[in-house]
């Protein structure tokens, strides 16, 4: 892995993003014209894990801010199930739910309260794609603040997983001697 990317992206409704990743120190910014700031860091003193773009999935050594407020942060541990890689957080500043749940091999759902509103895709270095689901409904509408939310969960904690199937067998596989 990269140790440091600072990938622009081009978002079909938000402009240009920008990501800075810097996987050897822990941090993660999102930012873009108007878009409110994601910063996403991993504790001082904490071994980072290789295969996690921003070092863990420890919820006790991660600090998400979102345009400068404390949010909470759970990523799930993540092994036998897509669902086990989930990524939530709790907003306070807009008292709703975000869940980034992979839903195939390389791709995430971004959800707000369960509704969706679009699909991610990140390899983990510091790419990001987003696909937004068309908008029927107000309360599907995505907003800046939403598209800084989605950016920076996928980013730091990459998209997709292998299915159930493949995952139990790599598990078994690895307690084979």
């Amino acid at each position: 892995m990269n140790p440091y990317a600072h990938v622009p992206t081009d978002d079909p409704l938000f402009g240009t993003v920008r990501i800075e990743l810097d996987h050897e120190a822990g941090t993660l910014g999102v930012s873009g014209d108007g878009l409110p700031p994601v910063d996403i860091r991993r504790a001082p003193n904490t071994v980072p894990e290789s295969h996690v773009p921003i070092g863990t999935r420890d919820p006790e050594h991660l600090t998400l801010l979102v345009d400068g407020a404390e949010e909470t942060l759970r990523p799930s541990k993540g092994f036998l199930t897509r669902r086990s890689y989930r990524v939530e957080v709790v907003s306070a500043a807009r008292e709703c739910h975000y869940l980034l749940v992979p839903d195939s091999l390389g791709t995430s759902r971004l959800l707000r309260d369960d509704r969706l509103l679009g699909v991610f895709t990140s390899s983990g270095d510091g790419r990001v794609s987003a696909d937004w689901e068309a908008e029927g409904e107000p309360e599907r509408a995505r907003d800046p603040y939403d598209a800084s939310v989605g950016y920076g969960l996928a980013a730091a904690f990459g998209t997709g997983a292998e299915p159930m199937w493949q995952l139990t067998l790599n598990a078994a596989l690895d307690l084979w001697p």
